[in-house]
């Protein structure tokens, strides 16, 4: 053996062991910053909600997979279509891994498709990822006058929502002016809950902008004695159960290639339907570890089973694959997005 063949050997092996050991300081430096703290979860929503749901489930198991194993404690921060909680977030919590949310996907579209200043950047928030991809839908009572989606754009139906920025308000809102649907949208609910109990006491006839999953974990007697029904899907893809029932996708009915684009658009905030989130400034070893312990909780058999259970959907997607989602979005042709936020305006001029 050459000598330079040794010497190359020598390199790569010393090479290796400094990687090593700089991973091993890096895991013990995360392992002492969280040994004995408290990580706060804060969930832009009401408790009872299907957001609320999610993110106590996943407290539940993640503290058993970052190092030093905090302790999760989640906090309740309803408002505003959880950008309350979001500004929280970005502008007000702890900068140092002990801060994250649980924020409506809305909110991390109302920047780029909003009219008015957010107050926050989500290309500058850190994202620890997501924990399904959802399919929202809009759903009635079934003695609402209204029986089928094409029924919408000539009859007046109640729904309730929260606020702007949340799904329940801009996702109805963008079938009106896109599509000229009749949705009278009722707002000031603090969440899912709130709104399915509208319903219930017949406050309003139903709801549009809220994930499928959560509907059938919530609710599954109102299908069960066919005392509400699913109209249409606002996604995509749809949810291959309902795609088999035959309900349709509010896509079909675009009557332009720009109207479709700009309902995919909107609609695209589906595929990370509950993401998570921390503050920008999150140092970088504390940012990987709480990624790979957001995967594996996750991935947990326990928590899998208590979704099962919960007929919860989970299909996380990493927190670097969200974080590169939310920059492409904020690259769309201006052309579209322009059109897209005209189309989550109260009053367009179309």
């Amino acid at each position: 053996m050459s000598i330079g063949c040794c010497l190359r050997r020598i390199v790569v092996a010393g090479a290796c062991a400094l990687w090593a050991a700089n991973v091993a300081a890096a895991q013990d430096s995360v392992e002492h910053f969280y040994k004995g703290r408290q990580i706060n979860l804060i969930v832009g929503s009401s408790a009872g909600g299907g957001y609320d749901t999610y993110a106590r489930l996943l407290a539940r198991h993640l503290g058993n997979y970052i190092p030093g194993n905090p302790s999760i404690v989640v906090q309740n921060m309803s408002g505003a279509g959880s950008n309350r909680a979001a500004g929280y977030i970005y502008g007000v919590a702890p900068k140092d891994g002990t801060a994250l949310g649980a924020i409506f996907p809305g909110a991390v579209l109302q920047p780029l498709l909003g009219d008015t200043a957010a107050g926050v950047d989500p290309n500058k928030l850190v994202y620890l990822g997501s924990a399904n991809s959802d399919v929202y839908v809009c759903y009635l009572r079934t003695d609402a006058p209204v029986k089928t989606f094409k029924d919408t754009l000539n009859q007046e139906v109640i729904v309730g929502a929260s606020n702007p920025g949340a799904t329940t308000y801009d996702l109805p809102l963008l079938l009106n002016n896109i599509l000229g649907t009749r949705f009278k949208i009722v707002t000031g609910y603090p969440g899912s809950r709130e709104i399915t109990l509208a319903i219930d006491r017949s406050e309003v006839q139903g709801a549009c902008g809220i994930g499928w999953t959560g509907i059938e974990a919530m609710h599954p007697e109102w299908f069960a004695k066919d005392t509400v029904r699913v109209l249409v899907q606002l996604s995509n893809k749809g949810h291959a159960d309902l795609n088999k029932r035959g309900v349709p996708r509010a896509g079909e009915f675009a009557s332009t290639d720009d109207d479709r684009r700009v309902i995919e658009l909107v609609f695209s905030q589906g595929v990370f339907g509950r993401p998570f989130i921390m503050p920008p400034g999150v140092p970088a070893d504390r940012v990987a570890a709480l990624r790979k312990a957001f995967m594996q909780a996750m991935n947990d058999k326990t928590l899998r089973g208590e979704a099962s259970k919960m007929q919860l959907d989970v299909e996380p997607l990493a927190g670097d694959d969200l974080q590169t989602l939310v920059t492409d979005l904020y690259a769309t042709p201006s052309r579209v997005v322009d059109k897209a936020r005209l189309a989550l305006a109260a009053k367009p001029q179309r």
